[in-house]
């Protein structure tokens, strides 16, 4: 008994040193939901069912293009990708998402970025991987302002670690991953060096919508060492910061 819980405080103590944050919480609506505890749930003889797919800590994802990149994972450590949650927050289309991020180091600065992808008719949210498919769709950026202040750490210290989007008003009803992410760029200067702290949740939107986009990206795929905004000298450089990948789609707007 004393061995087994020396190793799990020894693999916490591993782990929280690879990084620095995660979404611990997350508001559909006017519902909140505790997101996926890494450094508890596991450890619960039955697991509380959340909303939040597993993550291994509070680690990045350093290799874009390792499948960790889609909804987080340590390959390296034997934790390949991430797996579906138990359950799943209901929203109509067009109210907002609030997550809420563990305390953020001012050093990580960089961009929030949110994407979706609609689960097949025929499959069900809480079993489906979108595996290497090109099925990601970008509703929601935000990287430096004009003013030089970060998504990732000025404007999250602001909003006590609180980030906001909307799911589009018009979108067409069913199942959707929310991948929500923060690339770190303290070390971005070459590749390797962006961090990647990606989150997915699981949610099922109604409304009356009938719009969906017709490109898509893949994770990984949408991001390379060549992808604008992966290599970025955050201190030489005062110019407007190239956020990764598509345009955020606006058909549903």
């Amino acid at each position: 008994m004393f061995n087994f819980f020396f190793l799990v405080a020894l693999f916490n103590l591993f782990v929280s040193v690879r990084g620095h944050g995660y979404v611990e919480e997350i508001t559909v609506g006017t519902t909140k939901y505790t997101g996926y505890l890494p450094y508890s749930d596991p450890y619960y003889s039955t697991p509380p069912a959340r909303i939040v797919r597993k993550i291994p800590g509070n680690g990045p994802v350093e290799d874009a293009s390792s499948i960790d990149i889609q909804c987080n994972g340590w390959s390296e450590g034997g934790v390949i990708g991430s797996t579906a949650a138990k359950a799943y927050a209901n929203i109509t289309a067009g109210s907002t998402v609030s997550t809420t991020w563990t305390t953020w180091p001012e050093s990580h600065a960089g961009p929030v970025i949110t994407y979706l992808a609609r689960v097949p008719d025929n499959a069900d949210l809480t079993c489906w991987a979108p595996g290497l498919e090109a099925v990601w769709f970008k509703i929601d950026e935000a990287g430096k302002t004009s003013d030089g202040k970060w998504a990732a750490t000025d404007i999250l210290n602001i909003t006590n670690y609180v980030y906001t989007f909307t799911i589009p008003p018009k979108l067409k009803a069913g199942q959707y991953i929310v991948r929500h992410e923060i690339i770190a760029l303290h070390a971005a200067y070459a590749y390797p060096g962006a961090q990647f702290y990606p989150s997915c949740i699981q949610i099922q939107v109604s409304g009356s919508g009938t719009a969906f986009p017709t490109e898509f990206v893949s994770f990984p795929g949408a991001y390379t060492a060549d992808t604008p905004g992966i290599i970025y000298d955050m201190y030489n450089n005062d110019g407007v910061y190239p956020i990764p990948g598509p345009a955020v789609w606006t058909g549903g707007n």
